[in-house]
């Protein structure tokens, strides 16, 4: 993580992380744009893990071994700060997190702010999200890193909502700047009675919890014209753009113009 701070000095781990293995493997980042139909703007880009060629993020994950996770979540944030300060960009950054990989939130996350300093990327356009599918070990910690990335002025998402071990429960909890429809929610929802009525009771749900919503994975005009009569405003899926290797994607008022 040294030399991806371009020589800056480390802040030291906690004492549960400094046994921690460095990584033998390299990796970059893509970004997949986060879209706003409300005002046909880009909301944000999500950075995603790519091998150095472009492979998939399970071809990165599966190099991990289990004692490289935290190593592996900071060098991840690292990368996706440094990575969209060179590639200029102006939106929000969505940037994933293993919760089982931070110890105390305080702590790990002053790394994360020495990247925002050394590149000059705001904090203020830093959201974290996890997924609602993986299996937190202490609910109670997540929450602890929730509050504490929201004090210090991220946005907070819960990524593949509903179809993880937690659901409403989670939600109770902690209500998230952002929630995230699976994608299995959101795929053929245009001909699916049962996927419209759960969606538009999550609509209700966010609406009344201060919760934005955000289909992820839509591929189709049709998925996206039927969430948008439901009245979900953000979207992420290859019918906006794929990821893209270090690029930024966009859209033209011509696309939307198609799109709506």
């Amino acid at each position: 993580m040294d030399k991806l701070l371009g020589g800056a000095p480390v802040p030291p781990p906690c004492r549960a992380c400094s046994g921690d293995d460095r990584l033998e493997f390299d990796f970059r980042m893509a970004f997949q744009p986060i879209v706003d139909a409300r005002d046909r703007s880009i909301f944000g880009y999500e950075a995603l893990v790519r091998t150095p060629d472009g492979g998939g993020a399970a071809d990165v994950i599966a190099q991990v071994r289990p004692e490289q996770l935290y190593r592996f979540d900071q060098s991840c944030r690292v990368r996706a700060i440094e990575t969209a300060a060179r590639l200029e960009l102006r939106q929000r950054l969505s940037i994933n997190f293993f919760p089982n990989a931070v110890y105390e939130p305080a702590t790990c996350i002053r790394l994360t702010l020495m990247a925002a300093q050394t590149y000059g990327f705001p904090t203020e356009k830093l959201i974290f999200e996890t997924a609602e599918s993986e299996q937190v070990q202490d609910r109670a910690h997540l929450m602890r890193i929730f509050r504490d990335y929201r004090s210090r002025g991220f946005l907070t998402a819960i990524d593949d909502f509903g179809a993880g071990y937690a659901g409403l429960s989670l939600l109770a909890d902690f209500q998230p700047d952002l929630l995230k429809l699976d994608i299995a929610l959101v795929r053929g929802i245009d001909r699916d009675a049962a996927r419209s009525a759960i969606v538009r009771g999550m609509v209700q749900i966010a609406d009344a919890l201060g919760c934005t919503l955000l289909a992820e994975g839509v591929e189709t005009v049709e998925e996206y014209r039927h969430l948008r009569a439901l009245g979900v405003p953000l979207y992420q899926g290859y019918l906006f753009g794929r990821p893209l290797l270090e690029t930024l994607g966009t859209l033209t008022p011509a696309d939307w113009d198609a799109l709506d």
